[in-house]
């Protein structure tokens, strides 16, 4: 029937060309009717059948203006990362305001020691996938280690790439006040960063491993110099990571532009967490910081999941006739003759 229906096409096509050139509309349109859901049909047959994100829920997407908008009226601003299609999808179905690709996805996607490791291509690479289930959520696309530090062209280098072939909105670099130039280049052309200060996990070696910052008077001050300096350098908003919730506050109400929490307490502008630790996607027994919330146990029910579909499997329950596709009866004696007949010259 596929076939059948797909031979009409150039003979459908051939109408439309003569009814463009005259004026006048094809008398016969049913293969345009039917050709849309002959593909369909197609693919319904095939495991590799593309996911659609064109069902998800109608809202505006996500700007500048718009998390501005959401930052003045005290609203807070809702982060979560994404490391692949699927991920992004979810997490725009669910009506998320900033996406970001986070270089946390060396250890949680790619099986990494830390995100050190990470390049920028993986980055890229990551980040389109993202992009393609995204339609209204804000992407954001970390800068991972050795791809802003060297110079401010060196990171607007980087940044150019990121946002034409990773399709993210808007670039994010750990680092404070010795970060300014390279943000306020960033920036100059247009580009949207997001700073990240407090404790910053490209530099763990220097701050003695993943501690906490900003627990003493001096180290508060230095974490608000930070945060002042890329305000300063043109970030549109900036992490705070790591840091006591009364000096995450102190900071906030310093700043004009938002700031993103992440074991920064309730007193910020939003908050952000990495997908793969909220959802609890990952095996019994991994460390986890404090101010993670695990909001569900995905990786025991899909293990669930599969655990059952090997007994299914290895009983014979699956597949079942409501999985399985039919043949016309005397198709089937057709190729059970052919069968024989083959055997028989042998």
């Amino acid at each position: 029937m596929l076939i059948h229906r797909m031979s009409s096409l150039p003979r459908f096509c051939s109408r439309i060309a003569v009814a463009s050139r005259t004026g006048l509309r094809p008398t016969h349109a049913a293969p345009f009717r039917f050709i849309p859901s002959a593909l369909t049909q197609r693919s319904a047959y095939s495991s590799h059948a593309p996911m659609n994100p064109a069902t998800a829920p109608s809202r505006k997407k996500v700007t500048i203006n718009s998390l501005r908008n959401l930052y003045e009226a005290g609203m807070p601003i809702t982060m979560v990362t994404a490391h692949d299609f699927p991920s992004g999808l979810v997490a725009d179905h669910a009506g998320v305001d900033l996406i970001l690709v986070g270089d946390s996805l060396a250890m949680v996607g790619l099986g990494m020691e830390d995100t050190n490791e990470i390049v920028l291509e993986d980055i890229i690479h990551h980040s389109r996938a993202v992009a393609r289930g995204v339609k209204s959520s804000f992407i954001i696309c970390d800068l991972p280690m050795g791809s802003y530090e060297i110079s401010p062209e060196h990171a607007l280098t980087s940044s150019i790439r990121v946002i034409q072939q990773g399709r993210a909105h808007a670039v994010k670099l750990e680092g404070g006040a010795e970060m300014a130039p390279t943000i306020k280049r960033i920036a100059s052309i247009g580009i949207p960063v997001l700073g990240h200060v407090g404790l910053t996990p490209q530099r763990q070696h220097s701050l003695g491993g993943f501690r906490v910052q900003g627990k003493t008077a001096e180290s508060a001050a230095r974490a608000l110099d930070d945060a002042l300096a890329v305000q300063e350098a043109g970030c549109f908003a900036v992490v705070l990571e790591a840091v006591p919730t009364p000096v995450a506050e102190l900071i906030t109400k310093e700043l004009k532009i938002p700031t993103i929490g992440i074991g920064a307490g309730n007193g910020c502008s939003g908050q952000v967490l990495v997908q793969i630790d909220m959802l609890g996607n990952f095996p019994p027994g991994r460390f986890l910081p404090k101010f993670v919330k695990t909001y569900e146990n995905i990786f025991e029910r899909s293990k669930a999941a599969i655990e059952t579909y090997i007994d299914e499997v290895k009983t014979r329950a699956y597949p079942g006739p409501e999985h399985s596709y039919s043949i016309n009866k005397n198709e089937l004696a057709d190729f059970e003759k052919i069968i024989l007949e083959r055997k028989q010259k042998l």
